[in-house]
């Protein structure tokens, strides 16, 4: 993966992209729905590319302080806590792209996999 390839409508690049991507962690969660189009679709990523975009994304967000998360709909909690994936960041990571990997690399729903920092809002059903 160049580093430096740029995102067709935005302008900036891979390194940037990747840099940036935890920013919206303070204001919203961030979507693994997110990540895989902006890597497929914006910078025309695919295969062994478009993994180690993904990879360094999810990576990047969790070494910003996010957990993995599903939506807490029917609990009284915003976000659920997703603690099968491990607890250090490459276990989590890997154990993420394995499972999208699985998938077929298809681009995840919004219901899916989200990453947020620890709040009040997120908990785990119990």
């Amino acid at each position: 993966m160049k580093l430096d390839t740029r995102h067709k409508l935005y302008g900036h690049t891979i390194a940037e992209h990747i840099r940036t991507v935890p920013d919206e962690l303070p204001v919203d969660a961030v979507g693994l729905w997110q990540i895989v189009p902006a890597g497929r679709d914006g910078f025309d990523l695919s295969g062994e590319d478009l993994t180690e975009f993904v990879h360094r994304c999810v990576l990047a967000l969790l070494e910003r302080g996010a957990k993995p998360v599903v939506g807490g709909g029917g609990t009284k909690y915003d976000w659920i806590l997703q603690s099968q994936y491990g607890e250090a960041n490459e276990e989590i990571v890997n154990a993420i792209v394995d499972e999208w990997l699985a998938t077929g690399a298809v681009d995840p729903n919004p219901g899916g996999l989200w990453f947020a920092l620890p709040s009040p809002y997120v908990g785990q059903e119990k």
